[in-house]
């Protein structure tokens, strides 16, 4: 134990060296910045909106919100995770963050050019999302290099986050091209291939692995159960959802027979999902607030593939479709809330806190909860949409700020009980 505690307690300086001492420090700092002024910018360009103040737009505002949301700070998350995780997952040692400096610095410049040509020129919004492109691809490529060095036999987990990150390659890439020669469609398609293609796949991966064996570990009564053909069946879901947004941005018209499939295979999808949610422990892991908050991340994986199917199946019927409501329970919902729900419970064990929520983290994920509600509503009653999407904005902010704030903190100070990292 050190002799002074004063170095190692909660108030000790904050350093931005210390980002280099652990992946998952530089990683999810960068993450939090990029979480809580993207969250800010687009609520206060709703709130201007709302008022009647006209921003400047070299892109039009739903697409600029799309990509950032989408791709300027899960992607950060992921770095984090994926060298702190990833290498005990393919039995090798710590990697030094340094080495991760550069990649994530080209991404976080490349969003920061990006946000600032969404408003002066495309040109400049396209140049920044190319530097994410090759930021993107460099943290792949070293990701690929620690699978192929890796002794460990079961591979399928890191394999199947790398094959999720390829496509978060091509997403970015289209995106860049798209910006660069102005077609929208095109956009629109790059934002939701990251979205079902590259995020949700990663996000369903590391719950595939992780959720059974976080709640097997706590409550020991239940099994770690995770056949694989579990995994096979979310990366079908996602890929038909991944598709099927792909042709609507297009202009692509379904055929009523093609939404009547997809309305039957999202459907079964989304039930086996809500079920296995159940046979993971839901119920049981509600005494227990970080697992509760996991399992409820996951819930509204199913419930979004669920309104995905209910969907298609209005459109079968000559209906109109829910509009953005699938869409948001998968973001905010699934990936939002696993989000804080995994990132909560890493930044707390590594810096040597408890495993456990206290009431500010708890509180924070309770006001997640109710900012997916808002939005959905917003998205299911149009006369009351513009209200209820300024409150659900506003409680994204607040999550978001709050959030990045306290653990952005933490990130940046020593362990409190001494350990290195």
């Amino acid at each position: 134990m050190p002799s002074s505690t004063t170095a190692n307690s909660p108030a000790a300086p904050w350093s931005f060296a210390r980002l280099l001492s652990a992946p998952h420090r530089l990683g999810f700092f960068a993450a939090a910045v990029g979480l809580g002024l993207s969250a800010l910018w687009w609520a206060l360009a709703l709130l201007a909106r709302s008022i009647g103040l006209e921003l400047p737009w070299a892109v039009a505002p739903g697409l600029a919100h799309g990509l950032l949301l989408a791709g300027g700070f899960m992607p950060f998350f992921i770095v984090g995770f994926l060298f702190t995780a990833g290498p005990r997952w393919l039995g090798l040692g710590e990697v030094n963050a340094e080495t991760l400096l550069r990649p994530v610095l080209l991404m976080g410049g490349g969003w920061a050019l990006a946000l600032l040509g969404f408003h002066a020129h495309v040109g400049l919004a396209a140049l920044g999302v190319l530097a994410v492109t090759l930021g993107w691809t460099w943290v792949l490529g070293r990701f690929i290099r620690l699978i192929r060095i890796s002794p460990v036999p079961d591979q399928l987990h890191p394999r199947a986050v790398a094959f999720a990150g390829l496509q978060g390659v091509l997403g970015f890439a289209v995106a860049a091209l798209a910006l660069a020669l102005g077609e929208p469609g095109w956009l629109r398609a790059a934002v939701y291939w990251l979205i079902w293609a590259f995020l949700a796949p990663t996000f369903a991966i590391v719950s595939h692995r992780m959720i059974p064996f976080f709640t097997a570990a706590v409550l020991p009564f239940l099994d770690a159960w995770k056949p694989n053909w579990l995994l096979a069946v979310m990366g079908a879901a996602l890929g038909a959802g991944a598709l099927d947004a792909v042709a609507l941005s297009l202009g692509w018209t379904l055929p009523t027979a093609m939404h009547g499939l997809l309305a039957f295979g999202l459907g079964a999808s989304g039930c086996l999902l809500v079920w296995l949610a159940l046979r993971w422990g839901l119920v049981q892991s509600l005494k227990i607030k970080l697992l509760a908050m996991l399992h409820g991340g996951f819930v509204w994986f199913g419930l979004a593939l669920l309104l995905a199917a209910l969907g298609h199946a209005l459109q079968a019927l000559g209906r109109p479709d829910l509009g953005l409501a699938p869409l948001h329970a998968l973001t905010l919902g699934y990936l939002g809330c696993t989000l804080i729900a995994m990132v909560t419970r890493v930044a707390s064990g590594h810096s040597g806190r408890p495993l456990a929520v206290d009431g500010i983290a708890w509180g924070l994920y309770g006001l997640l909860q109710l900012t997916v509600l808002l939005r959905l509503a917003a998205a299911l009653l149009p006369r009351l949409g513009t209200p209820l999407l300024l409150a659900a904005a506003a409680g994204w902010a607040l999550v978001s700020l709050s959030w990045a704030w306290r653990y952005g903190g933490w990130l940046g100070r020593p362990r409190i009980d001494g350990r290195p990292g």
